[in-house]
């Protein structure tokens, strides 16, 4: 009865050790949806598991993630027991991790790397030889030689001195070759590891339950802080009067430490809730002199999702979802004007998704990649703007009504007017008001001048009184073929003292804003039209006081 008992515990432990036994697979990476912050990753992976218990081992996976986000989805047959994920050189399950087609390369490298040094020690020792060789030729000592002395000693060198020439000739070619072949050896190592994603150290070992043997096929998602987006945008304007043409464009960062090849690529503005739990309130509690609480708490409960299982179709229709297949049929234009046909926008009540149907590869090094999302154009108004207190340079502004419906998100913008880039301007829809003006730049062809006007200007004093006169003339100039619209503002003195006295006494029909200190002019000037504004006020004050004029 106890070798019966003895048998049976044996095979089971047999049993136990194989079904443990790790078994690899590389997790494909099949898309990646960005947040300003973040990103989530979605593998997919297929494993031959028998019936029972299994321990499985997803390489491939993302140096930096977190782990309360892993979720691994399979088949109703197949239950997720235990995830573990690690980053570290762990030699159980690391042993498998390098790619059966790149593994005989690595060793054919390390054979031929020693050979090399046997042939690197064999030169060395035969030249070591030669020159002793050479540096004891002499025959005979003090006592003198005789001629077959010295003819049996020049036999005995020229045969060793030949010997030892002809074998460093074929150790030389020996190294030569074995250089050689080694070159081609790493060569062909870049280029295999060229063509497959980069190796990462991170990976999941999970324990599963299958009902039957088979085939297995697994989802995996998780976030990863490793990655990052910001959009910014090329603006367009060929013309006066012309629309804005927007090129929508995302940069992308990611260093999560695997290559982003021909992924899924999905954009969304804000940052991801990595949180799964409900909040809950508390009290607000108001007094004086302090900070009001936050109303809402961080200490919640709420359930954990990682081994949360996926349906054979729920499975089936993540693939889908990506549009991946989009327009195969048609042939690529390489141009940033059809980016639009790629891209479908989706908008909710609190974010802008950007889903590219279209491959994208971001690699692993944390440089900007550039990522067209769309192009469009904009109707605007053109109005040139001056401050000639402030900047003699007339500035192009371009008005947006109506921007909330484009998507646009905040960012930096580059200028690019009447195919010159001008400069860099910053978009931001954030705003309450109901246009939105655009910075277009400087344009040289509209200029300005402000000229104090000596003969009408000056300080006269009146008792204890003084007053001082500053008249100005704003002139302005439209040097282009085309009528333009203009706006003028100017600035005059604001009073904070009752003694203080200031008058405004030209204004050439301009709109005064008189809490502001401000006048205002609405021009617009034809072809090649001048035309001159006259600007001027008075200060009344204290002829004993000094004012910052």
């Amino acid at each position: 009865m106890k070798k019966n008992l003895t048998i049976v515990a044996l095979a089971l432990c047999s049993v136990m050790t194989w079904a443990q036994k790790p078994v690899f697979t590389p997790a494909k990476l099949e898309s990646a949806r960005v947040y300003f912050n973040s990103a989530e990753l979605t593998h997919k992976a297929k494993v031959k598991l028998p019936k029972g218990t299994s321990e499985v081992v997803f390489t491939n996976v993302a140096d930096y993630l977190n782990e309360a986000t892993i979720q691994i989805g399979s088949i109703s047959d197949v239950t997720v027991m235990a995830i573990q994920y690690s980053n570290r050189y762990v030699e159980e399950y690391d042993s498998a991790v390098d790619s059966p087609l790149l593994k005989p390369v690595r060793d054919s490298i390390k054979l031929v790397e020693t050979e090399l040094k046997k042939v690197d020690n064999a030169i060395d020792a035969e030249s070591r030889t030669m020159f002793l060789l050479d540096m004891n030729q002499k025959v005979g000592g003090d006592n003198g030689t005789t001629t077959a002395e010295v003819m049996k000693m020049v036999d005995y060198y020229k045969t060793k001195r030949l010997q030892l020439s002809t074998e460093l000739d074929k150790l030389n070619e020996k190294k030569d070759n074995l250089n050689t072949r080694l070159a081609n050896l790493k060569d062909k190592l870049a280029f295999n590891e060229g063509k497959s994603e980069k190796s990462s150290k991170g990976k999941l070992i999970i324990q599963v339950m299958n009902d039957k043997e088979g085939e297995v096929p697994f989802q995996i998602k998780y976030l990863t802080q490793a990655a990052s987006w910001k959009p910014f945008y090329d603006l367009r304007v060929d013309k006066i009067n012309s629309p804005v043409k927007v090129v929508y464009k995302a940069d992308v960062k990611q260093y999560s430490g695997i290559d982003w090849r021909g992924v899924n690529l999905s954009l969304t503005s804000g940052t991801a809730n990595q949180s799964n739990v409900i909040p809950t309130w508390n009290t607000w509690f108001l007094d004086y002199n302090n900070y009001v609480s936050n109303a809402l708490s961080g200490r919640v409960y709420g359930v954990n999702s990682a081994n949360k299982r996926v349906s054979s179709d729920e499975l089936k229709s993540v693939s889908t979802s990506y549009l991946a297949d989009a327009k195969a049929e048609k042939s690529i234009v390489y141009e940033e004007s059809t980016m639009s046909d790629y891209t479908k926008v989706n908008e909710s009540q609190l974010n802008v998704s950007f889903d590219i149907s279209i491959p994208y590869t971001v690699m692993s090094n944390n440089k900007s990649h550039s990522v067209a999302l769309n192009d469009f154009s904009i109707p605007a108004e053109y109005k040139y703007y001056v401050a000639p207190k402030l900047d003699l340079n007339a500035y192009l502004v371009a008005t947006i009504k109506d921007y909330g419906n484009y998507n646009l998100l905040a960012g930096e913008a580059n200028v690019i007017f009447d195919g010159v880039y001008v400069g860099k301007t910053i978009l931001n829809p954030a705003n309450t008001e109901e246009e939105m003006r655009l910075n277009m730049g400087k344009d040289t062809k509209v200029s300005v001048s402000r000229v104090l006007m000596k003969d009408k200007s000056g300080t006269k004093m009146l008792s204890s009184k003084k007053s001082q006169n500053f008249v100005y003339d704003i002139t302005l100039r439209n040097n282009k073929a085309e009528q333009v619209a203009i706006q003028v503002e100017d600035q005059f003195p604001v009073s904070s003292n009752k003694d203080i006295e200031i008058e405004l006494t030209d204004t050439s029909s301009g709109t005064v804003n008189t809490e502001k200190g401000l006048v205002k002019w609405d021009l617009k000037l034809k072809a090649n039209e001048s035309k001159t504004l006259r600007f001027g006020y008075q200060v009344r004050s204290d002829k004993n006081q000094t004012l910052n004029l």
